[in-house]
């Protein structure tokens, strides 16, 4: 078990700038995680198997992308009782994102808002992480999420996409197609009907080839936003089946801004993520099971803040759930109340 109380540690690191608390935090468990330190946030990962898109997960509980967008410290959360870790959002080129203060925390709501804008290391020193993680190995899935450089035009984002593709293809259980992050100009735009349907086509045709050049076939995902109307999210749907893509993560963070705009930092521009999007995600992840039918692969994350926030994305559609903004309000405990509460709800 963990040695290290979180509420102790939460203390600490939220009287920090949050992104400075955000980089120590990763730095510490970099340093840890191939260490017998690592016993100081460990945790036992609760077995509750589940079988999807042709992966056999050892629980329903995952870290989202974004939290450990370089892929340092993957078996660092391994260790704390995931049964899936995602990483990323890596670009083709390491970019350093948006300008700082880039992110803020809205204590009141349980709630952050960032702008980070897909700050990463590059797709090189992306994989050299990866590679020197045992995370799959002990039996854990590993989802990769890739998206486009901010210096890419709009028009030509389909060429990162296949480069992140190819690169993150042989190391990933699955690949995320990240489309909706509302940091990156113009991004969001990707998810409209014949962008969309270029951009998978073009994604399905590449995972084809690399399915035979490598021999396995590995799922790729896409991530959608929250702030769809039920037209958007019908026509989403149809594209996703259309193109064949092998599941949905619903959703990324919400633009929106009625739950939060009379709190101090509530303004701020970015993705609002916590509590304030709860009921938008689930929102998306109904309207998406009614349109994709029992049995298609949805992965629910947004606002998920107990073992009660899970179960209720799962009686929303979600086959599996995500947690990041809640993981760090709440620590490694939550992974264990949310496990937990799922393996009961069955």
């Amino acid at each position: 078990m963990a040695l290290v109380p979180y509420p102790l540690a939460r203390t600490l690191l939220f009287g920090l700038d949050p992104e400075d608390a955000h980089d120590l935090t990763l730095a510490a468990l970099a340093r840890i995680q191939h260490s017998p330190l690592l016993c100081t946030v460990s945790q036992p990962r609760i077995d509750d198997p589940v079988t999807l898109a042709g992966l056999r997960f050892p629980n329903r509980i995952g870290l989202a992308a974004g939290l450990d967008k370089n892929g340092r410290c993957i078996d660092g959360f391994g260790a704390m009782g995931f049964g899936f870790v995602e990483v990323g959002t890596v670009t083709p080129k390491a970019q350093p994102g948006n300008e700082k203060p880039r992110m803020f925390r809205l204590p009141e709501a349980r709630a952050l808002i960032n702008r980070f804008g897909f700050n990463n290391d590059g797709l090189e020193a992306f994989l050299a992480n990866v590679r020197r993680a045992n995370f799959r190995t002990q039996g854990g899935i590993l989802g990769l999420n890739i998206g486009k450089n901010a210096a890419t035009p709009t028009e030509r984002a389909v060429d990162d996409y296949l480069i992140g593709l190819a690169g993150v293809y042989p190391h990933a259980d699955y690949v995320t197609v990240n489309i909706s992050s509302p940091n990156t100009k113009n991004l969001r735009a990707l998810q409209s009907d014949e962008a969309l349907d270029a951009l998978l086509g073009a994604v399905q045709q590449r995972k084809a080839e690399l399915q035979r050049e490598h021999g396995r076939k590995v799922p790729v995902f896409v991530k959608i936003a929250p702030d769809l109307d039920e037209d958007q999210v019908r026509l989403i749907a149809a594209t996703l089946k259309k193109n064949g893509i092998d599941g949905v993560i619903a959703t990324n963070t919400t633009i929106a801004r009625d739950a939060v705009k009379h709190l101090m930092h509530g303004g701020e521009a970015g993705g609002l993520s916590g509590a304030p999007v709860f009921e938008a995600s689930n929102r998306v992840i109904r309207a998406l099971r009614a349109e994709l039918g029992a049995g298609y692969p949805i992965i629910g994350v947004g606002g998920v803040m107990s073992g009660a926030d899970a179960v209720a994305k799962r009686e929303a559609g979600a086959d599996l759930v995500q947690i990041y903004t809640g993981f760090i309000y709440a620590g490694p405990p939550l992974v264990t109340e949310a496990a937990r509460a799922l393996k009961a709800r069955g």
